[in-house]
């Protein structure tokens, strides 16, 4: 039988496998644009960005654990998938329509989503809050980091 752990792995990562079907030509474009001069750590966001998936599988696993019925983990399931998509949504979304402002936007949904889910998860577990709390530091940091390089470009 499959472990909560296992399931919840599988779907972030068929979810991001399939969000992340990018054109040469799209990497390209986002290659050549201007980014902020405080802007000295790109190299570091696939990193970040792999540390906030896994706090938040980590979070969504405490959650499933702790739900008294499948109906009650489904629905925190559900709000764990949606924060998902709006996350990964972004590349696409930013590299497809080659706009800066639309990628802000959705960054920002993520932050609503996340926030609106951490703070709902606080009569759950405190532990799986606190764990979108990495999400919740870096996706304004990233949000703001588009706004910038639309102004500048």
């Amino acid at each position: 039988m499959l472990k909560s752990w296992m399931v919840i792995a599988g779907v972030v990562f068929a979810i991001a496998l399939v969000a992340n079907v990018i054109r040469p030509k799209d990497v390209k474009w986002f290659r050549r644009l201007q980014r902020p001069s405080w802007l000295t750590f790109e190299k570091l966001i696939p990193v970040i960005w792999s540390v906030v998936f896994v706090c938040g599988g980590w979070s969504a696993y405490i959650v499933w654990e702790k739900a008294p019925s499948w109906a009650e983990s489904g629905g925190w399931m559900a709000a764990y998938i949606l924060l998902e998509l709006v996350t990964v949504a972004f590349t696409p979304t930013l590299l497809w329509s080659h706009n800066l402002k639309l990628g802000s936007y959705v960054g920002g949904a993520g932050f609503v989503v996340s926030l609106v889910l951490a703070l709902s998860l606080l009569s759950v577990s405190g532990a799986a809050a606190a764990l979108l709390i990495p999400y919740l530091l870096w996706s304004p940091i990233g949000t703001l980091t588009t706004w910038q390089m639309d102004k500048l470009n």
